[in-house]
């Protein structure tokens, strides 16, 4: 069956070179965006509850910009001045950059991975004599608590925010060719909202093992998977499927 539409778990891109807009534009398809999940900070109480003193704590590990959101909205709610000896362990160099909207960026001791945690593990190494906070959601990749225990570093996590599923009760009569999941969470969302949902002939994308499994384990065909060696993010894995399908 020949694709037509296509709907992203995802918000719409902000950047004008997007390569879903290169996809619409190439093989004349359309393409809606909406988040399946959501975030929602928890309070200043709850991070209490968890046992966590902020003034403990001589370093920040941040995953994402929301760790970086949210660190910063819970040390204001506690009205918790952020020393500027704090070091910042960033997992990306988008994470640092993002930085910048609470910290001068120079006057800092920003440390930064190039993408994944595990390369930013030999920074984290160096400063072992740290005491390290890890705001996080509450759904925590496993690999993350298990390298900095091998570290065998002080630290701690805590959860800043959540990972909340979306009201999705308006797509309810809505057909789309292909639907494209990023995570476990969305593909929990898809069922929640609809748990009466059958495939049919709609097509299931997704990336990564972790999605691809949820998917799977809650009886969902996949028909498109990224990334591969041929395709390494979710437009090519896209662009190839559909030129497959439409061109017969």
């Amino acid at each position: 069956m020949k694709v037509k539409t296509i709907l992203v778990s995802q918000p719409e891109p902000k950047i004008e070179n997007s390569p879903y807009f290169d996809l619409i534009e190439r093989q004349k398809v359309k393409i809606d965006f909406r988040p399946f999940i959501h975030v929602e900070g928890v309070s200043g109480k709850d991070v209490r509850t968890q046992k966590v003193d902020l003034s403990q704590y001589t370093a920040i590990i941040l995953t994402s910009r929301n760790a970086v959101d949210h660190f910063f909205r819970i040390a204001e709610e506690m009205r918790f001045k952020v020393p500027d000896t704090m070091k910042y362990f960033c997992q990306s160099e988008a994470v640092a950059y993002y930085l910048q909207k609470y910290v001068v960026y120079r006057k800092r001791k920003i440390y930064v991975g190039k993408r994944t945690f595990q390369e930013l593990t030999p920074l984290i190494k160096k400063y072992k004599n740290e005491k390290f906070l890890l705001p996080s959601s509450d759904k925590l990749k496993p690999v993350v608590p298990e390298i900095l225990d091998e570290l065998k570093v002080t630290w701690k996590q805590a959860t800043f925010y959540k990972t909340v599923v979306s009201d999705l009760s308006d797509l309810r009569n809505v057909y789309y060719d292909i639907l494209v999941f990023f995570s476990p969470s969305g593909i929990q969302s898809l069922l929640t909202n609809f748990p009466d949902f059958e495939q049919n002939d709609t097509r299931i994308a997704v990336f990564g093992n972790t999605t691809i499994k949820a998917a799977t384990d809650n009886g969902l065909r996949v028909d498109i998977k990224a990334p591969t060696p041929e395709t390494p993010s979710m437009t090519m894995a896209l662009e190839k499927y559909i030129k497959e399908v439409n061109k017969k």
